[in-house]
């Protein structure tokens, strides 16, 4: 495994967690909303390697108890499951973020980890514009989070022109009878597409909204906003 990235201290990232934050390069997909948008497109060293990321976090154990591994797509990296597998042994809890277009890499990931969580970017029609070419392993993902024993949630950043109000209750339909669901807010700034740049956020009330239709599909609604 190589890494983009490291943010050594996040209180935020891993629910009730004081984590290290790891970010592997590359994605399958190309969101015009992406901030880490240089890690995706154009990979540049320095990496960090395994062995460096697993030196680093011996020495942070005393200030971080988990790691959370992001992206880019960490399953689009097939030795991601050894690479968990070694943090649990090293006593770390262990968090996953993920798109969920790779279902078999992410199965070999569950015994290794203490919680996913699966981006809904939005409703399935419009996961065209973000580079799929179709939503079956994703949706996939979607049912084996449900159906295994692993702790986890759903999430959608919700960004003006690809999260509308129309575009709820079709997500709600694709997480309905999920465990936990989380709207995040979307902020504006150095993302793939510039002109997301300058796009204004939902005020909370609307974000709020969303929330209430949210909860005909799924009990446990967060908003991060």
């Amino acid at each position: 495994m190589k890494f983009s990235g490291i943010q050594k201290t996040s209180l935020i990232d891993f629910p009730d967690r004081v984590a290290t934050v790891l970010f592997t390069p590359d994605c399958n997909l190309r969101c015009p909303f992406c901030h880490n948008w240089r890690i995706v497109l154009d990979p540049k060293p320095p990496f960090l390697n395994e062995e460096t990321v697993i030196q680093i976090l011996e020495k942070r154990k005393k200030f971080v108890d988990a790691v959370v591994i992001t992206g880019g797509e960490p399953t689009i990296h097939k030795e991601i499951p050894k690479f968990l597998k070694k943090l649990k042994e090293k006593g770390f809890s262990v968090k996953l973020d993920t798109n969920g277009f790779f279902p078999e890499v992410l199965k070999e990931c569950l015994a290794y980890v203490d919680y996913v969580a699966l981006d809904v970017k939005t409703s399935l029609e419009r996961y065209g514009r973000l580079g799929a070419k179709d939503t079956a392993d994703f949706l996939r993902t979607v049912e084996i989070l449900k159906n295994e024993n692993v702790d986890y949630e759903f999430r959608t950043t919700v960004v003006p022109g690809f999260v509308d109000k129309e575009d709820i209750s079709e997500i709600g339909e694709i997480v309905k009878g999920g465990k936990r669901f989380a709207f995040q807010q979307f902020v504006a700034g150095d993302t793939l597409d510039k002109v997301f740049n300058s796009v204004n956020p939902y005020p909370p009330e609307v974000i709020g909204e969303f929330a209430s239709v949210m909860r005909e599909y799924v009990a446990n609604v967060t908003l991060r906003i």
